[in-house]
C-alpha cells in the first residue's frame, strides 16, 4: 500500500459541516481521485465501516488520494438523516470538494450498501465520475434502475449471501446494465462481507487494473 497521509477535516455541506477524511497518496501526478460513501447511518454506519475501509484501500493502492465523508447526522456531521435524498446532494459536496482540491484529475465513486444507492445515483449524473463500485447493492428492497441508463464502467461487489441484495436479484439486475460492466460475486459472503474482506478488496484492485485506472 502506498504511503498514506491522514487529513481530517470538515467540509461544506448543504446541511452543515461534513466529517471527512482524506487519505493523500506521495505521487505527484495520480490518474484519479476516490470517494467512498458508507452505509445506512441509521444502523450505525460512518465512514469507518470496515467495507468501506477496505474500498478506500484498494483505490489508494493504485496511488490514488480517497475521500470518505459521514452523511449529514452521522459522526461529526452536522444535519439530520433525510432518507438519501438530502444525502445526494452531501455527495455532491464532496464530488465538488475533490474536484476543487484536484483539479481536472478524474473521481472514481464506490459506496457500500446505502451509500451504494445514494453515490452512484449520483456518481452516474456526474461528469466528474468516470468509474463507479457498488458493494453489497441492496436490490432486494431499493429501487436502483437508474443503473440502466449509465453507461460508465461499474463493478459490482456482491455477497453470494447477501440478506439484503440476493444474488438471483442482483444478476437479473446486472443483465440488465449497459456495459461496461462486471459483477464481482463473492461465494459465502453476507452483506457486510464478514471474513471475506480481503476477497472484496482483491475484486476491486483487479477491475481497476484491468481498466488501467
Amino acid at each position: 500500500m502506498a504511503d498514506v497521509s491522514h487529513r481530517s477535516f470538515f467540509l461544506a455541506g448543504p446541511a452543515g459541516r461534513l466529517e471527512a477524511l482524506l487519505w493523500t497518496a506521495k505521487e505527484k501526478n495520480p490518474r484519479f481521485t476516490g470517494l467512498v460513501c458508507h452505509p445506512h447511518p441509521l444502523y450505525g454506519g460512518t465512514m469507518h465501516n470496515k467495507v468501506v475501509f477496505q474500498a478506500a484501500k484498494a483505490l489508494h493502492a493504485r496511488g490514488a488520494p480517497v475521500l470518505r465523508f459521514n452523511f449529514r447526522g452521522a459522526g461529526q456531521s452536522e444535519g439530520e438523516h433525510d432518507k438519501g435524498r438530502g444525502e445526494q446532494d452531501d455527495v455532491r459536496a464532496a464530488l465538488n470538494w475533490l474536484a476543487a482540491e484536484f483539479p481536472s484529475k478524474p473521481i472514481i465513486l464506490a459506496g457500500f450498501s446505502f451509500g451504494s444507492t445514494v453515490g452512484l445515483r449520483v456518481g452516474c449524473a456526474d461528469t466528474r465520475v468516470i468509474g463507479l463500485i457498488g458493494m453489497g447493492i441492496p436490490v432486494d428492497n431499493v429501487d436502483v434502475s437508474f443503473l440502466r441508463s449509465c453507461e460508465k464502467p461499474k463493478l459490482i461487489v456482491q455477497g453470494g449471501n447477501d440478506q439484503f441484495g440476493s444474488r438471483a436479484n442482483i444478476e437479473a439486475l446486472f443483465e440488465t446494465l449497459p456495459e461496461p460492466k462486471r459483477l464481482a460475486i463473492v461465494e459465502g459472503a453476507d452483506h457486510f462481507f464478514t471474513g471475506k474482506l480481503d476477497e472484496a478488496g482483491k475484486a476491486i484492485a483487479s477491475w481497476l487494473e484491468e481498466r488501467n485506472f
